[in-house]
């Protein structure tokens, strides 16, 4: 019993990672991922705002000799955060039930003082007041806090695959472990080394991702609570920082020193001072941030309906954690309260789509209430039976969460994303063009594979969206100079017109989207003769019908299987004709919903392509691949009627 009471807290997170090891990706997913690999195995610049901290890490742990490929290992990673993650939660759980609901670790004294109160007690005080000091209490209650946060499901999700919150849930847990610790120390004693333990944690935090930030209240209420507002509470801010802004600084140095060595992937180039700020500031995102009220409900309202999702029976057991914490701790009972609610009034304020992992602290905050919710159990019941009663209800919680949320978190098999990138890539002819800004399933994985494994680094791929920033052309310029060569008038003039938008400096939005839509053209137009050049069929909807994109005279596109090939005159074209196996697992979510639906619609565009020019027997083939990897989507009868 020693033995687990020292080192049940690894013992979970160790079972965890080994669960979570069932749930790990194989390759590259949605959104991110694809990028977020490639920083790392290249030792590369991410996007806003930088992650030095957590491209050093993935980097130095993809050297180990381990028989995976790349892209396994850095997922394998986030699982290894994840698990370690909950493993220092189950210490805060922990060390909160020892020190700030008994107020001491020493468990005689605590059966002691509990033993003579408790003849006084009255039935109703009886069932609101902690039962006596049993190991057995804390470890079930700490376990039950555990898995509550392991397998809440944005949680979960994070230890899949590549993503930057795995590692800051790790470092946000252990700067609270440090402040609790630092709290809980002796005054009398100086000023504690856990206070400087909280600032190397929060330094690493802040060099791994800024919404860091949401810790500060919290960690402010405690830290002034324990040495009031004075000089020498000021002074021992002043000594945090002495480690605090060093250790930052320090980090954050492997921006401007990379960048200036001009890697593959250099998002932002922060060389320079001007570069830096824009890019660890985000700046480039400020404009969905506090964007306006009615954005913030929408995200609030996207919060609280997920919940049920995110944890299932964890609220019923959170509320009455809260309830219990509101009357033993009031310190803890304010700090958890301000953790989630400052959590949630910044997250609802940024207006982007996947917000959910910017609630996860908030989710933190919930799981350490629904520990105390099992707790609440234990002290309504009596005798031997509570631990039984206890260790069933945050089972039945744990498997209902699970069970809830598997086949949305599970990313195993999942290949549908690398399936799609290499198939699109292996398609094209040398050194083609393609003008996409299919971000989420295509362009980041296509970073990965060619970056990485060095699968078809010959293609370009031109992603729209990011040529309106000046950065790019250093980027294209390193990796394509032959590309950029061909289009400097029309980037020159872009540069010009864009640096004062990027300055704060009067600017003309017309002009600039004038010289923006001119570079665009010079793709295509420059290209044309020497590279083959392929479009986006996002770009052909809607760009395209806009006339923002216009092909130069004589020329047009044509479905070339995943992209749209530019093309002169009306001679027929013919495409490939692959066997293929898009989505082998049949995993489903938004992303591969709408990554299917794209390319079913060119399919069948590549079919009613054939079928105009009496090809009908490619026309049977197209059809059939459909029908095969996307038995759900409705072909138009206007091409099975012609077959």
């Amino acid at each position: 019993m020693s033995f687990l009471q020292k080192h049940y807290p690894w013992l979970t997170g160790s079972a965890i990672f080994i669960f979570y090891l069932f749930t790990l990706a194989p390759s590259v997913v949605q959104i991110d991922s694809g990028e977020l690999a490639t920083v790392q195995a290249v030792l590369g610049i991410a996007h806003p705002t930088g992650y030095p901290l957590f491209t050093i890490a993935g980097y130095l742990f993809s050297l180990l000799p381990l028989p995976l490929p790349v892209i396994y290992k850095l997922n394998l990673l986030s699982a290894v955060w994840c698990a370690a993650g909950v493993t220092v939660f189950i210490m805060v759980i922990r060390l909160v039930m020892q020190e700030f609901v008994f107020g001491t670790r020493d468990i005689k004294t605590v059966k002691e003082t509990q033993g003579k109160k408790k003849a006084a007690r009255t039935k109703k005080e009886e069932i609101f007041s902690p039962v006596l000091f049993e190991p057995a209490a804390v470890i079930l209650v700490s376990v039950a806090g555990g898995l509550f946060l392991a397998f809440n499901k944005t949680y979960w999700f994070q230890s899949t695959s590549v993503e930057v919150y795995s590692l800051h849930i790790f470092l946000a847990v252990c700067s609270i472990w440090f402040m609790l610790k630092a709290y809980i120390s002796d005054a009398a004693a100086g000023f504690s080394k856990y206070w400087y333990g909280l600032a190397v944690t929060l330094a690493l935090g802040f060099s791994n991702h800024m919404t860091t930030i949401l810790l500060i209240p919290g960690i402010a209420y405690l830290y002034f609570r324990k040495n009031r507002f004075n000089k020498e509470s000021i002074t021992g801010i002043g000594k945090m920082l002495g480690v605090f802004i060093p250790l930052l600084v320090i980090i954050y140095q492997y921006l401007p020193i990379r960048a200036g060595q001009n890697p593959p992937l250099n998002w932002g180039n922060p060389v320079s001072w001007e570069n830096f700020m824009r890019h660890v500031t985000g700046k480039q995102y400020q404009v969905w941030m506090f964007s306006s009220w009615d954005e913030a409900k929408e995200q609030l309202f996207k919060f609280i309906t997920n919940l049920p999702a995110e944890f299932t029976l964890v609220l019923i057991a959170a509320l009455a954690g809260f309830w219990f914490l509101f009357r033993h701790s009031r310190e803890l009972f304010y700090f958890v309260l301000i953790l989630f609610f400052t959590t949630v009034l910044y997250s609802i304020n940024y207006s982007i789509n996947d917000i959910e992992t910017y609630f996860l602290l908030a989710n933190a905050a919930l799981a350490i209430a629904g520990a105390f919710g099992v707790y609440f159990v234990l002290n309504y019941l009596s005798g031997s039976k509570k631990y039984i009663a206890g260790t069933a209800v945050m089972a039945f919680i744990t498997l209902l969460q699970i069970g809830y949320n598997y086949k949305d978190v599970s990313q195993r098999g999942n290949m549908f994303f690398e399936n799609y990138a290499k198939t699109a890539l292996s398609v094209m002819p040398q050194n083609s063009v393609v003008l996409t800004y299919q971000w989420d399933y295509f362009i980041s994985s296509s970073y990965y594979f060619r970056y990485v494994e060095n699968y078809r680094k010959d293609i370009i791929v031109a992603e729209k969206e990011l040529f309106r920033r000046s950065w790019m052309y250093n980027q294209m310029k390193t990796t394509y100079p032959d590309f950029v060569k061909s289009l400097e008038p029309e980037w020159k003039v872009f540069l010009q017109q864009v640096q004062p938008f990027e300055r704060d400096l009067p600017y003309n939005p017309q002009v600039i989207e004038g010289a923006y839509r001119n570079l665009l053209n010079a793709i295509i137009s420059q290209n044309i003769g020497k590279r083959d050049v392929f479009i986006g069929p996002e770009v052909f909807e809607n760009e395209m019908q806009r006339g923002e994109v216009v092909l130069p005279d004589g020329y047009t596109v044509i479905p070339h299987l995943f992209f749209f090939k530019v093309s002169k005159g009306i001679e027929y074209e013919p495409a490939p004709m692959i066997e293929m196996n898009l989505n082998p697992s049949g995993h489903s979510n938004y992303y591969i919903d709408f990554g299917k639906t794209l390319i079913a619609t060119m399919l069948a565009r590549r079919a009613d392509y054939e079928i105009r020019y009496d090809k009908k027997d490619r026309a049977r083939f197209y059809v059939d691949q459909l029908r095969k990897n996307f038995p759900e989507y409705i072909i138009p009868e206007q091409i099975l009627g012609r077959l």
